[in-house]
């Protein structure tokens, strides 16, 4: 899926208010507007659609996400604890180049190797987001929208 801002290719979406418009964007755009809800895959979307049959859903997503200073704050920590990339790499079974790229930022870490790397480092990597959901609005007779319930005209 493509960020309707940046243009970046990434698996997860946010449904994002920007400037009065409703674009789904990558997750540093969608920091410039309200957060409304999450587009995933298409193969991630049909495992939430199964759910969404058997519960009904809660008014809050919880999401856990990699903080941005991940690469110095692992550096740091593994610095502070006198270890090279190697010794880092295999005492939590990973490889080097992945520590090597996690350390320049040319990789963010999965939530997987995040956690091995907070437990390790004894560091934190991973924040909980809760985002709010919202119901759209619907007509009274219908309950369909319209055209005139997603657009808000501005009166000069």
């Amino acid at each position: 899926m493509q960020c309707d801002m940046c243009g970046k290719e990434t698996d997860v979406l946010y449904k994002t208010e920007i400037e009065g418009a409703v674009m789904y964007v990558c997750k540093e755009c969608s920091k410039f507007g309200k957060v409304l809800s999450v587009k995933r895959s298409f193969a991630e979307k049909k495992k939430v659609e199964k759910k969404k049959e058997r519960k009904v859903e809660p008014e809050v997503d919880i999401v856990e996400e990699i903080v941005d200073d991940y690469n110095t704050i692992v550096k740091n920590a593994r610095e502070k604890r006198g270890l090279k990339q190697e010794e880092l790499a295999k005492k939590i079974s990973e490889k080097v180049s992945l520590i090597q790229k996690i350390e320049t930022g040319d990789i963010e870490p999965s939530i997987k190797v995040a956690r091995k790397l907070e437990k390790f480092l004894k560091i934190k990597l991973i924040e909980t987001i809760r985002l709010e959901k919202t119901k759209p609005k619907t007509t009274k007779e219908s309950g369909n929208l319209t055209i005139g319930d997603i657009i808000e005209v501005k009166k000069k």
